[in-house]
């Protein structure tokens, strides 16, 4: 007698409780799946609008110029933008306050550039979390629906009499798909994790450096200028 064990066959006739794990993973996969473009896209538009910044920032732009369009902007500006205009606005506020110590106006201009790095930072990361999770996660609870299945497969066949493969391969078939499909929820989230904690890592060096860099041009326009809005 042969018996259909196609997927689609092994999953309609499942238990309840694998079928309920199956569904599960299911909406996982989609769900991580999801996070997976909008972060690959987010990473994209966060690298495009750096970049742009940057070659702003160095092609001889003024300081004053470059704050004035970054205070402008309500939406379009990237994360080193917002850096740049938090640490510029804290230094011209110091001024304004007629702080003349160096170190004083450096160590609030760096504070204000770490403090708005974090909150950058925390939204770069977004779903990232969220994708290690899948990564971690699903193959336990395809594990757990396996599990499940086999101990539903072998209940069953206490009652016979007579135990043959035929009857034993379709209800262990049945447990196995959980774990399939476990897997294939996981190792595509594990893979995007990997690599998005990776692109998130330099975007975090290249925020730093800036950082590093944007402080020397400030410290130097403050040993030599006492304006308000330093030139380079």
């Amino acid at each position: 007698m042969n018996q259909d064990l196609s997927i689609l066959h092994l999953v309609l006739n499942a238990s309840v409780v694998v079928q309920l794990v199956m569904l599960l993973l299911v909406v996982i996969s989609v769900s991580s799946w999801a996070a997976i473009f909008r972060k690959l896209f987010a990473l994209k538009r966060v690298n495009a609008l750096n970049e742009g910044f940057e070659r702003e920032f160095w092609s001889g732009t003024t300081l004053k110029e470059l704050f004035e369009v970054a205070t402008k902007k309500t939406v379009g500006s990237g994360p080193m933008e917002r850096i740049f205009a938090s640490g510029m606005r804290e230094y011209l506020k110091l001024r304004e306050r007629r702080v003349t110590d160096t170190g004083t106006l450096m160590d609030g201009a760096r504070r204000a550039m770490r403090a708005s790095f974090q909150r950058e930072m925390d939204v770069v990361e977004i779903n990232l979390s969220f994708l290690a999770s899948v990564g971690s996660v699903s193959p336990y609870v395809g594990l757990f629906g396996t599990v499940w299945g086999i101990m539903h497969a072998f209940t069953g066949l206490a009652s016979l009499q007579q135990v043959t493969l035929a009857t034993v391969a379709p209800g262990i078939a049945e447990a196995l798909v959980a774990t399939a499909i476990g897997l294939f929820a996981a190792i595509p989230a594990v893979v995007a994790y990997n690599n998005f904690a990776r692109d998130i890592d330099r975007i975090a060096i290249r925020l730093e450096t800036f950082i590093e860099e944007f402080s020397n041009i400030l410290q130097r326009s403050t040993s030599v200028s006492v304006q308000p809005a330093p030139d380079r």
